[in-house]
Order: C-alpha cells, then sequence, then structure tokens
C-alpha cells in the first residue's frame, strides 16, 4: 500500500523563511499588532514553547523577539510544523515603557502588552476662562 500526501497547497504563503549571515535558515515570526488607547498588544503563535524559550528584548520604540523551536529528529512522512531559530523585530510609531510591559504565553500564544511611554501619550489641556 502506497501512501500519498499533499501538503497545504498555500503553504509557502503560511511559513517565511530567510538565510542568516551565517547561512542557517530562520523563521520569521508572524505577529499582529493591536494599538489600544494607552498600550500595544502584540500577538504571535509560538506552539510547544515555553516562556524560558523566548527572549523579549525593548528599547524606546523597538521590540524584538528571539526563540528557537527544538528540532525533531528522525524521518517524517510530513513535516510542516516550525523548528529552528526564529526573531522578528518591530519598530512601532511612539516609545513604549519598557519596564511596564508584561508577556505571557498561554496555548501556543504569546501575547504582550507594551504600554505607551508617558510622553507619547496623548493630554489633554484644559482652557482656563477669563
Amino acid at each position: 500500500m502506497t501512501l500519498y500526501i499533499q501538503p497545504y497547497p498555500h503553504r509557502h504563503m503560511l511559513s517565511r523563511w530567510m538565510v542568516t549571515q551565517d547561512g542557517c535558515p530562520e523563521h520569521f515570526l508572524s505577529v499582529n499588532v493591536r494599538d489600544e488607547e494607552d498600550a500595544y498588544t502584540l500577538t504571535a503563535l509560538i506552539p510547544g514553547l515555553k516562556s524560558e524559550d523566548v527572549n523579549i528584548q525593548v528599547l524606546d520604540d523597538v521590540v524584538r523577539i528571539e526563540g528557537e523551536y527544538k528540532t525533531s529528529d528522525g524521518d517524517h512522512l510530513l513535516r510542516e510544523l516550525p523548528d529552528g531559530k526564529f526573531r522578528r523585530a518591530l519598530r512601532l510609531p511612539v516609545a513604549m515603557d519598557a519596564e511596564k510591559a508584561e508577556a505571557k504565553i498561554k496555548d501556543g500564544m504569546l501575547t504582550l502588552r507594551l504600554p505607551k511611554a508617558e510622553s507619547a501619550r496623548p493630554k489633554q489641556i484644559k482652557i482656563a476662562a477669563k
């Protein structure tokens, strides 16, 4: 009996890879970013990873996410799950308050809340009546 497996035909659109300077392939992490009134909320799928497998850095208006999926040994009939290193650096429109940033991983979803810096938040100025 012969088993033929047809991978998802548009898989190349779902998984993006790039080659680093040392010649190793690296996964380009896909993210969603929401702009809320006082913070940015970033979400990304990172299946099978724990908090110690992911490194997040925030500096002014740039957030950098890096990590590595463990590579599984052995032959595969079909291989679509990510493996190897990944990274993503995003420059957001305003500076963030890195001290108040919060990150959590739940059910393979990374959620990162990045509060905007006080200087970047809109201020309402009241007009004094004369």
